[in-house]
């Protein structure tokens, strides 16, 4: 495993604290299972956002619909 530092607003902190105290569980447990569950989100909108930034600059193709489904010849 690798060690992280990180600076938190106090207001987070106190939060964490206070979970931490009252669940028993440690304020490292909390934060990996923060960053355990958010980082798939996280991947998925800041690669979607790079892709949409190609696309803007015309640096990325874009297809219809329509003219994938003629394509793989899946029209009714």
């Amino acid at each position: 495993m690798t060690s992280i530092s990180i600076r938190l607003d106090e207001n987070i902190s106190q939060r964490l604290n206070n979970l931490s105290a009252k669940t028993g569980r440690t304020k490292s447990y909390y934060l990996r299972e923060m960053i355990e569950r958010g980082i798939e989100d996280m991947e998925d909108y800041y690669l979607a956002m790079t892709v949409r930034e190609r696309i803007r600059k015309g640096e990325e193709a874009v297809h219809s619909g329509a003219a994938v489904r003629r394509d793989l010849d899946l029209e009714d």
